[in-house]
């Protein structure tokens, strides 16, 4: 399996022939120097529905075909504009044809904007991948909170992906508390730097983990898990 982090929380992964996208924020992004084009993924997943993760999901999977993953409403605002989905709630799994995708709880809000007003759609999630055995862990946009235990109830996370970048989620001391309670073999910090709002230093994060977990991938470069 290869994994791409494009910066912000958009996460490329490549197994088995597939491409899965998450939380393709693309136009906007300051980090990826890729564009919607680009991609014509079999599946996209996303935490919630917030702009900066929605990002370019539309203009993708009506060029693809690709079936958007996201919890149950916000699935529904695809599927009533013809997209292919599947809508678990929380705690839910779905079994695809590269893995399995649930869906676990992040602290958070969701919404996106439609005809001028902020709609909620549904809650915000993070997302535990079963891929080849392996066990990723994206937490979404969230704080800390001390049931993130749970994703590492069967087995420890092979890759986690937290949040570091502070105001609208939760900062490097936090995340990684957070990267100790999942019992994370690797680190991967994102949403910072993005805005002027979630200016964090990654290397500092690093220094927080034990030596060798944390990794600050070459934005846009594979690496293999």
């Amino acid at each position: 399996m290869k994994i791409i982090w494009h910066g912000h929380a958009f996460i490329e992964i490549q197994t088995q022939g597939q491409q899965i996208l998450i939380d393709p924020f693309i136009d906007g992004n300051p980090f990826t120097k890729t564009t919607a084009a680009d991609y014509s993924p079999d599946y996209i997943l996303l935490t919630h529905a917030h702009h900066d993760h929605v990002g370019s999901t539309a203009e993708i999977a009506e060029r693809s075909g690709a079936t958007i993953v996201a919890i149950a409403d916000l699935a529904t605002y695809f599927a009533q504009q013809g997209f292919q989905t599947e809508g678990p709630n929380i705690g839910g799994t779905v079994h695809l044809t590269f893995g399995d995708v649930k869906l676990t709880p992040a602290w958070h809000t969701s919404a996106t904007e439609v005809n001028g007003i902020n709609l909620p759609l549904g809650v915000a999630t993070g997302i535990a991948l079963k891929i080849e055995d392996k066990l990723l862990y994206i937490s979404g946009d969230t704080g800390l909170f001390s049931d993130m235990q749970l994703v590492a109830r069967k087995q420890p996370v092979d890759v986690a992906f937290l949040p570091i970048g502070d105001h609208f989620t939760m900062g490097s001391d936090d995340a990684a508390y957070a990267a100790s309670l999942v019992h994370a073999k690797t680190v991967v910090p994102i949403h910072y730097n993005t805005f002027p709002a979630i200016q964090a230093d990654p290397e500092e994060f690093l220094k927080m983990l034990a030596p060798g977990q944390g990794k600050i991938p070459v934005v846009d470069q594979a690496w293999t898990v």
